[in-house]
């Protein structure tokens, strides 16, 4: 049986994560309603191919998490992709700036985020 590419979807909104979950069947997706908790996740498991996480959250933001995966060795090649209501240009220049590989907003089309995610993982 081929393994499926694991997604992490990291977000505070639970149906957020059912969405994704349901038009990835293709992927595992992993959910967290907190960075924090990804962090910890991150440092006992195998890694994903992609993340996807919202940038409003409570304890960590997704710019704070963000961050902290693009400074470490071990996750700064994890592709992270944003998924947020917040609609600003220069808040989305300064996040790919920062190292996302693409920034959705939300409400989104579920396809097309399906068919970006398939995207970046092609090009790992």
């Amino acid at each position: 049986m081929e393994n499926k590419k694991k997604i992490l979807v990291v977000d505070d909104k639970s149906v957020i994560a059912k969405v994704v979950s349901m038009y990835l069947k293709e992927y595992d997706c992993i959910y967290h309603s907190s960075a924090l908790q990804s962090i910890k996740w991150l440092a006992n498991n195998d890694l994903p191919g992609l993340i996807v996480t919202d940038l409003r959250m409570p304890e960590m933001s997704g710019r704070e998490f963000l961050k902290y995966l693009k400074s470490n060795e071990f996750y700064k090649n994890i592709p992270v992709i944003i998924l947020s209501s917040e609609d600003s240009t220069s808040d989305r220049i300064k996040l790919l700036e920062e190292g996302a590989v693409d920034y959705i907003v939300k409400p989104f089309n579920p396809v097309e985020l399906k068919m970006r995610i398939k995207n970046v993982l092609m090009r790992e």
